[in-house]
């Protein structure tokens, strides 16, 4: 199936489906690896990397959902897929099972044959999805990628570093983006039509702020973020602060000045055009303006002052 010898690694507590496991993928081509439980499993791929991994989900100790989910902690097993093997068919723990990073499940018995061609799929895109960062990464782009729950599968290089700079460390040194980096990205993600460049967060000390452009979604559970590092303030926080203007007076503002309509500025904000009315005539009369050209005029000029400074 392979040209070169890949490297299944097959976790399970029963003797007699390692023993039929381990025959069917050995014929198939595959150079096979065994643990029989989660922790010995966690402790082989420290020393080995395996190109995919068959995992049992119902085991003493730690079981298979839990044992996936620290696998998919460890940096080196992000392009890794998880296939778990389960006699549990419904709906709850095939859920539990990709939530927890596997991608795809077989029901026991194991059919090999079934089992085989699906492996050559996960193992056929799991190397595009390689190349594809293999490549972001040599032309230094700096990509971060998320689940809908908010942790990361994976980032280049370039934005790993740029998210050290600016603080986003956890306990084990890994990247841990802040609660309210978290809560940006999520509004992004569930945004009916989300701004691609509204989240910029001003970390707080000495670093700069960093910006999450939302790319979109990727993946069935995998949304794409570009992360640059901010040049100062946001043009919203330029205007919620020299015009002294509330934040949503100030996005909506913002998109007066680019000539959007009420309806428009309302599909973006997630607003009806009636809020967005009553938003206005407060800027008009904080601006001391009569009508949208004269707000939108003084935006510009706020905006472009502040870029020259």
């Amino acid at each position: 199936m392979q040209s070169e010898r890949d490297i299944a690694l097959v976790v399970d507590d029963t003797p007699e489906t390692l023993g039929v496991l381990t025959d069917a993928l050995e014929e198939a081509g595959l150079m096979v690896l065994v643990a029989r439980d989660g922790q010995k499993a966690l402790d082989l791929v420290d020393r080995v990397t395996p190109d995919i991994v068959l995992m049992d989900a119902v085991m003493p100790g730690l079981d298979g959902f839990e044992t996936c989910r620290r696998l998919k902690q460890k940096k080196h097993l992000a392009d890794t897929p998880v296939i778990f093997m389960t006699g549990l068919t419904e709906t709850e723990h095939i859920v539990k099972g990709l939530s927890a990073g596997g991608v795809d499940y077989v029901t026991k018995p194991i059919v090999p044959d079934e089992l085989i061609a699906r492996i050559g799929v996960h193992l056929a895109n799991a190397r595009l999805a390689h190349s594809v960062r293999v490549a972001a990464d040599m032309a230094g782009r700096s990509l971060l990628a998320v689940t809908q729950g908010l942790d990361i599968l994976w980032q280049t290089p370039q934005a790993e570093q740029l998210c050290e700079r600016s603080g986003f460390d956890g306990p084990d040194g890994t990247v841990e983006l802040p609660e309210e980096v978290r809560a940006g990205i999520a509004a992004l993600i569930t945004h009916p039509n989300p701004r691609r460049d509204l989240a910029r967060w001003p970390i707080e000390g000495d670093f700069r702020g960093v910006v999450f452009i939302y790319v979109g979604q990727t993946g069935a559970d995998e949304h794409l973020f570009r992360v640059v590092e901010g040049k100062g303030p946001s043009d919203v926080v330029i205007l919620e602060e020299t015009l002294s203007v509330t934040h949503r007076e100030a996005e909506v503002l913002l998109w007066i000045a680019q000539g959007k309509s009420n309806r428009d500025i309302g599909d973006i904000l997630n607003l009806s055009p009636r809020t967005v009315n009553k938003h206005l005539e407060q800027i008009f009369a904080k601006l001391g303006v009569e009508n949208r050209t004269a707000a939108a005029a003084l935006a510009v000029r706020t905006m472009v002052s502040a870029s020259v400074v």
